[in-house]
C-alpha cells in the first residue's frame, strides 16, 4: 500500500522515472538566462500566491515551470524551437500532458528578456 508521500508524489509526478527526476535536477543547475529570470518573478508564490515548482518531472517530460494546484505548466523556448523536428516533438508533449489535464503556456525567451510584464500578465490572467 502506497503511504500518503507517495500518492502525492505520484500525481505530482505523474509516474515519473529515475532519469527523468535525475534530468530534472541537472537542469535547475542548468538554467537559461531567461528560466532564470522568470523563476526569480514566479519562486515563493509570488504571482496570485500560486506555488511554482522549477524543471519539474511529469511523466516522461521535464517542464521549465509547474503549478500543480493550477495544473499549469510554463515553457520557455529558444532558436532551439524552430526546427521541425523540435516542433513536433513540442506539439506530442503538449497533448500528453493535455490529456493529464495540464494546461501548457509558451513564450520565448526573449519575450522574458524584453516583455517580462506581459509574460507575467498572461501567467496570471491563466491562474
Amino acid at each position: 500500500m502506497l503511504s500518503k508521500k507517495d500518492t502525492y508524489l505520484n500525481k505530482l509526478h505523474l509516474g515519473t522515472r529515475a532519469s527523468t527526476q535525475k534530468n530534472a535536477k541537472q537542469l535547475r543547475g542548468a538554467q537559461t538566462e531567461a528560466e532564470q529570470k522568470l523563476w526569480a518573478l514566479l519562486r515563493n508564490k509570488q504571482v496570485k500566491g500560486k506555488k511554482f515548482r522549477r524543471q519539474h518531472a511529469i511523466a516522461d517530460y521535464v517542464v521549465d515551470f509547474y503549478c500543480y494546484e493550477c495544473k499549469l505548466a510554463i515553457e520557455l523556448d529558444g532558436n532551439y524551437h524552430n526546427s521541425e523536428e523540435t516542433k513536433e516533438y513540442d506539439q506530442a508533449r503538449t497533448i500528453l500532458l493535455n490529456e493529464y489535464g495540464i494546461t501548457v503556456l509558451r513564450f520565448w525567451n526573449e519575450e522574458v528578456m524584453k516583455e517580462v510584464e506581459r509574460v507575467l500578465e498572461k501567467i496570471g490572467s491563466y491562474l
